[in-house]
């Protein structure tokens, strides 16, 4: 549909009302896929994103959910549309979850919903809104759905590049099962979605989100009229696009120069690597990836629009105005990206740990070329486990899968000290809660609490990491799928590095494994201390643990120059927080 362009100023009081009123859309959709979903993943640990999308597919506004989601969402949206063109007709939601769909997609497990706004009086589209969740099992060769060891996508779960889940108001359960559970299955060793009626659950949910959204996005077309809804969407993509051109020349006049570049390098060697060129009359840039790594065999390779949402993230993360994050946020940029890089993946790359470990060192490279702050953690430290899928003779046994990230230290930078046990950057979840976890899977939790000197100091000091005891109460596959074991988190301005992570399997001695000479008794050696690296999958028995120590930030300034307080530009007021202030705030949204 042909949208008004702006032709006039805006009036800064509705500037401000039509940025919250876009904001609250997406906000009362996320409330909604809350309440209705029924996964621990969605419903305990928030890992979705819910937005607003223009009619050509720009994010319109979001709610601060998942950045990682939300910069690449648009690519999803801008996909769908060129693929069913004007075959959408009011009553349709697409599916999609493919991270080579127009490069939309972030990984397998993070399915998008999509539905189209349809105007009353023209049917055009007039907007869409947009969910996407991480689903703990869509099959693949291991439960939970990110396999550390992955090679290729088929290996990591089930693919969609396009499927009409609601077609004229009916819902496709059918559909559904033949991409879920029986394509996955045909590939060998893996299996189909291991709780398909989890799965569906949390897609009607997402679903429910979005109709949310197009009954309040259609009430603010009908108390302003479309013209003006639309000519302040302008506006506010506008006020996002001006503020960046003013970051990159403020950039340029702090560090004397217009010429920056940083890079850092994966655990397996593989460099990130950034130029960043600013044209300060114009207020843009160029950010250049040449001299990033070749795609690797493992499944680190981040598909391009986890680039454009780390990118966008940062610029976001930058600026120092109150403005919701937006494609405005991008207008100034250009993002080159060198083709057969791990940054521009094939057809069939492995690409689960691009979007939750790659995504986080692209982060640390832009905010270091930016000499922006320390490292964070720079690892989502992404745990799964589970049973079911094929046995040995390749039997389907029906089985479930866990999910979590597990948080970290965020680094110091000129003013403020990290933070510590906190989730950074594109991550934006929360971690298992125990109770929860404890009672609905059979698992407990030994320990769990800040990991004391692992942040970096400086003048301004990193975040510590965290430490994660689980004790598995029945034999299972356990995987962990991590960074930053072999590569610290790095300082600035002289500041420390911190201190990198380790996970460890604390494994009982049984007989029947060869751990137990003769003659000697098992409470006479104790159990055994293995550490499994970034990227394992074990199958523990009952009574083993794994002790997953994640890494700080690192700290900014030398040390001896004096560790400071806070200046109280960074003290934030305290804001309440819990169940009880979660609840007021959902009735407020109704």
């Amino acid at each position: 549909m042909a949208v008004t362009k702006p032709s006039s100023g805006p009036d800064p009081i509705l500037l401000t009302l039509f940025a919250n009123r876009f904001m609250s859309v997406a906000e009362a959709m996320g409330r909604s896929l809350q309440q209705t979903s029924i996964s621990t993943n969605i419903k305990e640990r928030l890992d979705f994103s819910c937005a607003l999308f223009a009619p050509d597919g720009d994010l319109v506004a979001n709610a601060p959910f998942i950045p990682i989601h939300l910069g690449s969402m648009s690519f999803a949206v801008k996909y769908q549309m060129k693929l069913h063109g004007k075959e959408l007709k009011d009553g349709d939601v697409l599916m999609t979850n493919s991270p080579h769909a127009g490069g939309s997609g972030s990984h397998l497990p993070d399915i998008t919903i999509i539905t189209p706004v349809f105007d009353k009086g023209t049917n055009e589209i007039i907007f869409f809104t947009a969910s996407r969740g991480h689903h703990a099992d869509i099959g693949g060769i291991l439960p939970g759905s990110m396999p550390p060891t992955s090679v290729n996508i088929f290996e990591e779960g089930a693919e969609i590049v396009s499927l009409k889940i609601v077609h004229g108001g009916m819902f496709d359960k059918k559909g559904l099962y033949e991409y879920m559970v029986e394509k996955p299955a045909q590939y060998p060793g893996s299996s189909g979605c291991r709780n398909i009626k989890d799965v569906e659950s949390d897609l009607k949910a997402q679903i429910a989100a979005n109709y949310k959204g197009v009954q309040l996005i259609t009430a603010l077309v009908e108390d302003y009229s479309l013209e003006t809804v639309q000519e302040y969407m302008y506006h506010i993509r506008n006020n996002a696009e001006n503020s960046v051109r003013s970051l990159l020349r403020d950039v340029v006049k702090q560090s004397g120069t217009n010429s920056l570049s940083a890079v850092d390098y994966l655990d397996d060697g593989s460099p990130i690597q950034l130029k960043v060129e600013i044209d300060e009359e114009k207020g843009s840039a160029v950010l250049d990836f040449e001299g990033t790594g070749c795609e690797v065999r493992g499944n680190l390779n981040a598909p391009i629009s986890v680039v454009h949402s780390a990118v966008i993230y940062c610029m976001r993360a930058m600026l120092n105005v109150d403005i919701p994050l937006n494609a405005g946020c991008l207008v100034p940029i250009e993002i080159k990206i060198p083709k057969k890089s791990l940054l521009s993946p094939s057809r069939t790359a492995a690409v689960c740990g691009g979007n939750v470990l790659t995504s986080q060192r692209i982060v640390d490279v832009v905010l270091k070329a930016f000499h922006a702050c320390a490292a964070s953690q720079g690892c989502t430290n992404n745990l799964t486990f589970g049973t079911g899928g094929k046995d040995k003779n390749g039997v389907a046994i029906a089985g479930w899968g866990y999910y979590e990230t597990i948080a970290g230290g965020s680094g110091g930078g000129p003013g403020w000290h990290g933070t510590s046990g906190v989730h950074t950057h594109i991550t934006n979840t929360r971690i298992g809660d125990v109770e929860i976890l404890e009672r609905r899977y059979p698992v407990l939790i030994h320990r769990f609490g800040l990991r004391p000197g692992s942040a970096g100091k400086g003048k301004w000091n990193g975040g510590d990491g965290v430490i994660r005891e689980f004790e598995f109460m029945q034999g299972m596959q356990v995987s962990i799928l991590s960074e930053r074991r072999t590569r610290a988190p790095y300082g600035m301005a002289g500041g420390e590095h911190a201190i990198m992570g380790r996970n460890t399997w604390i494994k009982q001695r049984r007989a029947e494994e060869g751990d137990i000479p003769e003659e000697t008794s098992e409470e006479d050696l104790g159990p055994r201390h293995i550490n499994i690296g970034g990227k394992a999958t074990v199958f523990m028995g009952k009574g083993d643990h794994l002790l997953i120590e994640t890494p700080g930030g690192g700290g900014w300034g030398r040390p001896d120059e004096g560790q400071l307080e806070a200046t109280d530009q960074y003290k934030h007021p305290w804001e309440a927080r819990g169940s009880f202030a979660e609840r007021a705030a959902a009735q407020a949204g109704f």
